[in-house]
């Protein structure tokens, strides 16, 4: 979600021209978690994810640049991106959501940091995330997500944040060929992706909103839980219902125990 607290990583800046100038070896280290996942996903990505990678004319070769991965989403779903440095406060991420812009940290990760980086990169946001942008479902519930946010007394958001990292970080929906993955944390992860869907130890739960706004979670973890759509319009629902009134009932009812040790408990 872009709010870690500290990183080493810094966001190159567009030239003149409004174009990154990535080296040969950030363009290397895209081609090799590029071409990992995409031999991955096939029948683990839902279909959204697939088409999207076509329409945003993602490739293995090169790092895109923002401003042609923004084209794509402004003509699929009104959507867009916005480059910001690897660290932004959670006010300005919510207003960017709200706007229908999704922001972009532009820097992507070391070789040496190729299976797990926290903060996020141009390569969790663009490839897990972009694609899934543009489904229209997905692209109105980021929106309304940011919209709520912006509204919802600061001592809720952190329940909110669930919501967000159950769904769009780490979300699961039934498809008619079966099980399928949507959440970008997972899209974007050469070891959560089979782990998610295949893992004994992992369990996958009906999505229920206020049990999700329940349930907390690591971020430096192999996920023990994950929640599953039954359908797109489940998704939709989320958006019609009255989120501050769910995190009020999900306090009220209390934090369910965690399925991990309790440190990094978010």
């Amino acid at each position: 979600m872009g709010m870690a607290k500290h990183t080493t990583y810094v966001s190159p800046l567009p030239g003149p021209d409004g174009r990154i100038a990535y080296g040969a070896a950030e363009h290397a280290t895209w081609y090799r978690l590029y071409t990992r996942q995409m031999a991955l996903l096939p029948g683990r990505a839902c279909d959204a994810f697939q088409e999207g990678v076509a329409q945003l004319g993602l490739a293995p070769d090169h790092v895109p640049q923002l401003a042609e991965v923004d084209a794509a989403l402004a003509r699929a779903t009104g959507f867009g991106v916005e480059a910001v440095p690897a660290l932004i406060t959670p006010k300005r991420f919510f207003a960017l959501l709200a706007r229908r812009r999704f922001p972009v940290a532009t820097f992507i990760r070391r070789p040496e940091d190729l299976d797990y980086i926290e903060e996020p990169d141009i390569f969790h946001e663009v490839f897990g995330h972009c694609p899934m942008l543009t489904h229209p479902v997905y692209a109105d519930f980021i929106q309304h997500y940011g919209e709520v946010a912006l509204r919802l007394p600061e001592k809720l958001l952190w329940r909110l944040q669930r919501l967000f990292w159950f769904t769009v970080e780490f979300g699961l929906i039934d498809m008619g060929p079966g099980r399928r993955i949507y959440g970008a944390g997972i899209l974007s992860s050469f070891k959560e992706t089979p782990w998610s869907l295949d893992a004994a130890e992992a369990r996958r739960e009906p999505f229920d909103l206020v049990t999700v706004l329940r349930t907390p979670y690591r971020i430096d973890i192999l996920q023990p839980l994950y929640y599953v759509l039954s359908d797109w319009q489940q998704l939709l629902g989320v958006i019609e219902q009255d989120l501050p009134a769910a995190c009020a009932e999900a306090k009220a009812l209390g934090t369910l125990p965690p399925l991990f040790p309790e440190k990094a408990a978010a």
